[in-house]
This record gives C-alpha cells, sequence and structure tokens, in this order.
C-alpha cells in the first residue's frame, strides 16, 4: 500500500511539473503561427494531406519537443508518417530566434486538442548550440 501512494505522489508530482503556457506564450506564439507556419499546416492545424503534416493532434510532434524545435531550426525534407499517415514535404529552416521558437512551438503544443507543455527559450538555446558544435 505504502509503494502504491509513494508511486501515484510521484506520478502527481510528475504530471504537474508539464508547466501551462502563459497568455502571454500564447498571444505571441500564435502571432508567429500565423506569419510563419500557417500557409502549410492550416489555420486549424490540420495540414494538407500527404504534403504538409498536422500539427493538430500529432503524435510525432508530441513524441518529441528537441526534434520539433531543431525541425524548425534546420528544416526538414523527406517522409515522415504523423498518425499512421506519410507526409513527403519540404520545410525550409525557419529565420527565427530562441524566444519566437520557444513561443510558436508552445502554442502549437498546446492547441487544436494538443497538451504537450511548454518550450522554454533556453531549451531553444541549448538545442541550437548542440547543433552548432555538430557541424564543426
Amino acid at each position: 500500500m505504502k509503494f502504491s501512494m509513494i508511486a501515484f505522489l510521484i506520478f502527481a508530482t510528475l504530471l504537474s511539473a508539464q508547466k501551462k503556457p502563459s497568455k502571454k506564450q500564447m498571444a505571441a506564439g500564435l502571432k508567429i503561427y500565423s506569419t510563419t507556419c500557417f500557409a502549410c499546416h492550416q489555420a486549424n492545424g490540420q495540414g494538407i494531406a500527404k504534403v504538409f503534416p498536422p500539427l493538430a493532434k500529432s503524435d510525432y510532434l508530441l513524441k518529441d519537443k528537441k526534434r520539433a524545435i531543431k525541425q524548425v531550426i534546420l528544416g526538414s525534407s523527406g517522409p515522415i508518417t504523423v498518425n499512421g499517415k506519410v507526409y513527403n514535404g519540404t520545410m525550409p529552416p525557419q529565420p527565427l530566434n530562441d524566444k519566437q521558437i520557444a513561443d510558436v512551438l508552445t502554442y502549437v503544443l498546446n492547441s487544436w486538442g494538443n497538451k504537450g507543455g511548454t518550450v522554454s527559450k533556453k531549451k531553444v538555446k541549448k538545442v541550437r548550440k548542440k547543433l552548432k558544435k555538430k557541424k564543426k
């Protein structure tokens, strides 16, 4: 009985640690999404069949925040599977600073039914730094 209570408390603590985004960050993210992302991923996050994947309820997006940050920084091309469907489009690198990337990803991770927590400017900076080291 004691073990289950301890496990429950640890689980509850981990869940509560998933920070909710601020209204300010969501508003900033929406602004960036509306000018940078919506043409391909659409205003409702549904994407365009076979070319641009959905961001709404996206298993691919929600699985790995670090990968999402990398894709915004570096862009991507070639096939990916999202929610069981293959998409084969190209996303160019986005000319966004660390704060803008954190804001737009936080917006996406918390829109259209997504419950993905937040991305911090610090996290984006860390990923970008690792990418620069790999290039050298």
